[in-house]
């Protein structure tokens, strides 16, 4: 992308590009294959699907609220375009009015294709509090490329490759990289060796997609893009360098076939008794095990029981939010992710009702009870 980086960026970081509002940025598509590689699609035409979405996994959880919101506010418009008359070789190009976020065409890797975008959500839209001085979210700008199939739809995915950005009001960008400049500047040549030079131009690095947890439900439930589920808790999204899933394409689009799309398969999980080293009676061997209560959360529950569970809980105002969430989609969330999602308080809460959903009470060799909270992983 022809977009300079940030200077104010540590070296093991990821680069950090400013954008400013409504201004046409090129990205230009290349043909990175190695000699051999891929002749299925020589000759032929590839489709692209570019999109801004949020980095931060706390606005990816409400993705669909956040874009709603959005909408609400501006109305007509749109967060990503393709300023068609500057952009090079891009055929057939398309947007979805119920995909304000993204824009795809098809190009032929064979010849020079530029397409140029224009970013219309700024990143401080989307900070809790707007008084002014707000430190605004940063988003990405992801390519998503797919191959034709044996029908000839464009469904086969190829590559992934997605950059970080902050989007300013006109003219913010150069004043912010003209202040992140000076800043640098005023370092000691030693502090200097910490941060990583500015380039001229940005580079979408090439990523791996994030692991989809999806159920059997209908395309009508689904109301926002596809969510992802951290495959590495312990990590940010920007050292992990992972990217969101592709939206749901239109019908003509579309193959139902489940290989066309990453899949992530959730282990089994089953509730493991572990027997009381100092029980001796045959009493007490094959019933340690008391059966789990209505209120507790199964990993098999389907999406309309953890809806069920959530009310029974009083989690009433984090249905719709969890409106795509299976037992084991919402068992798998640390109490870190459910924090950032719910806050604190409700998200410790809400933890500690999971929590206790993967307990079971062992009758010990007195009569009393004891928590066991391991899980047996089925291969």
């Amino acid at each position: 992308m022809c977009a300079a980086t940030s200077p104010a960026v540590k070296l093991h970081d990821e680069t950090l590009t400013y954008l400013n509002q409504g201004q046409s940025y090129e990205i230009r598509m290349l043909d990175n294959r190695k000699m051999g590689d891929m002749p299925e699609i020589t000759g032929k035409l590839v489709k692209s699907i570019i999109r801004v979405v949020f980095h931060d996994r706390r606005l990816q959880y409400t993705e669909h609220q956040q874009l709603e919101g959005w909408k609400w506010n501006r109305p007509g418009d749109r967060l990503l375009d393709l300023d068609i008359p500057m952009s090079v070789g891009i055929i057939d190009t398309r947007t979805n009015p119920s995909q304000l976020n993204a824009v795809e065409f098809l190009w032929d890797p064979a010849k020079r294709t530029s397409a140029f975008i224009q970013v219309h959500c700024i990143s401080t839209e989307f900070t809790p509090r707007k008084h002014g001085g707000e430190k605004g979210v940063p988003f990405r700008i992801q390519v998503d490329t797919f191959k034709q199939n044996e029908n000839g739809e464009y469904t086969d995915h190829l590559h992934s490759a997605s950059c970080q950005i902050k989007v300013f009001k006109p003219k913010g960008a150069d004043r912010k990289q003209k202040t992140d400049r000076e800043k640098m500047e005023k370092r000691t040549a030693h502090e200097k060796e910490k941060y990583q030079p500015s380039y001229d131009t940005t580079i979408l690095t090439e990523m791996r997609l994030e692991p989809i947890i999806e159920d059997a439900v209908e395309h009508e439930q689904k109301k926002s893009s596809k969510r992802t589920l951290p495959a590495d808790y312990g990590d940010s999204l920007a050292k992990r360098g992972s990217c969101s899933p592709w939206p749901d394409t239109p019908t003509a689009y579309v193959n139902s076939s489940p290989s066309t799309a990453p899949a992530f398969t959730s282990p089994q999980q089953g509730t493991c008794s572990v027997p009381d080293s100092n029980s001796s009676s045959p009493n007490h061997q094959g019933d340690g095990v008391s059966q789990p209560s209505s209120e507790q959360l199964q990993p098999s529950a389907t999406i309309q029981e953890t809806q069920q569970w959530l009310l029974k809980n009083r989690f009433s105002s984090y249905t719709r939010l969890f409106s795509n969430f299976s037992g084991a989609d919402l068992l798998k969330l640390t109490k870190e992710d459910l924090v950032q999602i719910c806050g604190a308080a409700d998200g410790i809460r809400l933890y500690n009702s999971l929590k206790s959903s993967l307990s079971c009470d062992l009758l010990g060799r007195n009569g009393r009870f004891r928590s066991c909270s391991k899980t047996c992983i089925g291969v």
